[in-house]
């Protein structure tokens, strides 16, 4: 046997409502018992209770379960008696003749019966109408029992979230918020009011098709926040672990790209920096641009229990160490098998890591501290997104789309005609044959011009004489860079 005590303005007495209960008792009988103790007067179904601020909800448990002890002491809340209270606070701070807070009307004033009693706050006179969970106090002890809904609220209002133990101010600050989101709905109806009187009016229908698309878009948000919320969380990139040279890494799998990538700094640490090839340096293009040191042709890479021949190109500019392309994959037939969560190499299934041992390179795209590579032309490149920073400088005299050389580390004389030519995409896998030339082709005459030394240099560089590289100058109107693509054919 226990001994509960009620506490609750509904009751209509100071000393509140005593009972005498068994620990078996479900919440439902608890609930019917206070019904017939006031004679009816307080409804099972209208009953809320509270102990130490949290809202017993589930009916169907035991006194036992929800954690009541003998003289513990219940708060039971009503709807009518939370909007009577609402009423009150909201009376006494604005005062007679202001606007009610049911989002309508004053009294003697058009539109009582549609805003008033029935507003978007649902604190009018027909407050039984009105649904329990928009109203404040109601709110505010389910945030103070509920401590996920507590770290939703600091997020989204914090002012909010620090009022939430002092009952009048959190009723006021829900009050204001309340009110500025009413204004804005009625400004609203008062502009497409305004647009509707004049039908014939261009500009008023082009504004009314906007607020119709901008309606649409929060439709379609709340669907989508309703029913496909998974769509808002963050997609896990695919990491596996691999051993290159025995130095361990986590490998990022991206099918998407062309080729694998690994970065200067890992190459170091596996050991293989020696061993990059020079004459493939160039320029990767995508979304951004970074430089390519060159390629390492061949080194052991260990995936699970294999040992796997793979070619690695170095590239500046990515912020992660090693990344799997498409090459790789498609060489030893690998699978993604994200039903599985494993990476196939056939009968070898290497399980991709979990969040929490992922790297979060890719996490924080837009971190004001992100290092900066310098792109060609005066660009600059984001080292962790691969975002444009600073576009490059573009010859308003050229039209189409020209192909970036890099540097390369060769400086052969103009006679040498076997260099292989520097890579200007991202496909390291291309490998110029044994001893190709690179003759360009007949370049149409043009007015002689005088050229900047170091522009004439810098097509010199890769294998060509003066003559030719004052000659492809003018053809492409002083463009280094459309000069060399035209160079190599």
């Amino acid at each position: 046997m226990r001994i509960l005590s009620i506490l609750s303005s509904a009751l209509g007495d100071e000393d509140g409502l005593s009972l005498e209960v068994f620990p078996d008792f479900q919440l439902s009988a608890l609930k019917n018992l206070i019904a017939e103790e006031t004679h009816g007067r307080i409804p099972a179904d209208q009953q809320f209770l509270y102990r130490a601020g949290h809202l017993l909800s589930d009916d169907n448990q035991t006194l036992e379960a929800l954690g009541l002890e003998d003289n513990d002491i219940l708060e039971l809340h009503t709807r009518q008696s939370l909007q009577q209270l609402r009423q009150a606070q909201r009376g006494a701070a604005a005062g007679p003749g202001s606007r009610q807070p049911g989002g309508g009307l004053g009294a003697g004033q058009q539109g009582g019966g549609a805003g008033g009693a029935g507003g978007a706050g649902g604190a009018g006179a027909g407050g039984g109408a009105g649904n329990f969970m928009t109203d404040s106090e109601v709110i505010r002890l389910r945030v103070l029992g509920n401590q996920a809904m507590m770290g939703q609220l600091r997020e989204q209002q914090p002012e909010l979230a620090d009022a939430v133990n002092d009952p009048q101010r959190f009723s006021q600050i829900y009050q204001m918020l309340d009110q500025r989101r009413r204004d804005a709905e009625m400004e609203k109806d008062r502009e497409i009011a305004r647009l509707n009187d004049d039908p014939f009016n261009i500009e008023s229908q082009r504004r009314i098709e906007e607020l119709i698309r901008e309606e649409a878009v929060r439709e379609n948000l709340q669907n989508a926040l309703e029913y496909n919320p998974e769509s808002f969380g963050r997609v896990t990139m695919l990491y596996i672990p691999v051993e290159v040279n025995g130095h361990p890494i986590k490998a990022f799998v991206d099918s998407g790209a062309q080729a694998t990538i690994m970065s200067p700094k890992c190459a170091e640490d596996c050991g293989i920096m020696r061993l990059i090839d020079h004459r493939f340096a160039g320029i990767a293009k995508g979304v951004g641009t970074a430089k390519i040191l060159g390629r390492v042709h061949s080194a052991q890479i260990k995936i699970g229990d294999l040992f796997l021949a793979c070619s690695f190109t170095v590239m500046e500019g990515k912020d992660v160490d090693l990344l799997l392309g498409l090459d790789m994959l498609k060489r030893h037939q690998a699978s993604i098998n994200l039903k599985d969560n494993v990476l196939e190499f056939g009968d070898t299934k290497v399980t991709f890591l979990p969040e929490s041992e992922c790297p979060t390179s890719f996490d924080a795209p837009g971190q004001e501290q992100e290092p900066v590579v310098e792109g060609p032309a005066g660009s600059l490149v984001g080292g962790q997104s691969g975002a444009m920073i600073r576009p490059p400088a573009v010859n308003p005299n050229f039209q189409g789309p020209g192909q970036t050389l890099g540097d390369s580390s060769s400086s052969a004389d103009p006679a040498s005609a076997t260099t292989p030519q520097p890579q200007t995409l991202l496909s390291p896998t291309t490998i110029p044959p044994s001893g190709a030339t690179s003759n360009p082709p007949p370049l149409p005459s043009g007015r002689q011009t005088q050229h900047p030394p170091e522009k004439v240099a810098q097509l010199t560089s890769l294998g060509f004489s003066e003559a030719e590289a004052v000659q492809a100058l003018n053809t492409a109107n002083g463009d280094v860079e459309l000069a060399a693509s035209l160079m190599f054919g």
